[in-house]
């Protein structure tokens, strides 16, 4: 897309906040669009505006998409695809070099937002990469904002979403509700946490975790 299709517009952050289900929140570009032109994934500031590191710079957001891809997750799509990694050499490659990718994309948006780079997620991508898929609506919102032939799990993600979603043909009438105001309250976990110093988010992570150590790329599923 050019940067007219990224640029997001005030419809299009209503979208999304109805799409999601409540306000959405630093969001700099449109990672994707349905043929219709409604958002399907949103490109989001690696550092929230509360001071938050956020590494899932491309957010899924459509909820045809996302309903089919948890098909997929439920169905045990997932632990297959991690198993492949440690059998195929040449897939782990291509997953690995996706990962290098979302780090170079994620680098250039917030270098576009004005935020530069995050230390708190050096390093660190999101969906599981490079080693491991645990969350394929990452990797699909990924092969979404980054064309084929960049995430090879998400692009065959979105191969066995077919039956359910395909790019050539819009899935939006009826989905969302467009009357009355959009969602004005984020009750979301985000929420609960801003404000907060280091050592209090850690604490809060840990609790989440069982007391196991903190991992900035769980932050994925809190948008």
């Amino acid at each position: 897309m050019d940067n007219a299709q990224r640029t997001p517009t005030p419809q299009d952050l209503d979208t999304l906040s109805r799409q999601l289900g409540r306000p959405v929140r630093d969001v700099v570009e449109i990672g994707a669009r349905c043929v219709c032109g409604n958002p399907l994934v949103a490109t989001t500031a690696p550092r929230l505006g509360s001071g938050i590191p956020f590494p899932t710079t491309f957010y899924l957001t459509h909820p045809v998409i996302t309903a089919a891809v948890s098909r997929l997750e439920a169905a045990g799509v997932m632990t297959e695809m991690t198993e492949r990694l440690s059998r195929d050499s040449g897939l782990a490659e291509a997953y690995r070099r996706a990962h290098e990718a979302y780090l170079q994309a994620r680098n250039e948006v917030g270098a576009r937002a004005g935020i530069g780079e995050v230390p708190e997620i050096a390093g660190v991508s999101a969906g599981g990469m490079p080693g491991r898929v645990k969350c394929l609506h990452v990797l699909v919102g990924h092969s979404l904002a980054a064309g084929p032939g960049v995430n090879p799990l998400g692009d065959e993600a979105l191969e066995r979403i077919a039956e359910w979603w395909t790019p050539d043909r819009c899935y939006c009438e009826g989905v969302w509700d467009v009357q009355g105001q959009a969602p004005s309250r984020d009750l979301s976990r985000h929420t609960r946490t801003q404000g907060l110093g280091e050592a209090e988010l850690a604490a809060k992570r840990a609790a989440r975790q069982g007391g196991h150590e903190a991992d900035p790329a769980r932050e994925e599923d809190s948008k």
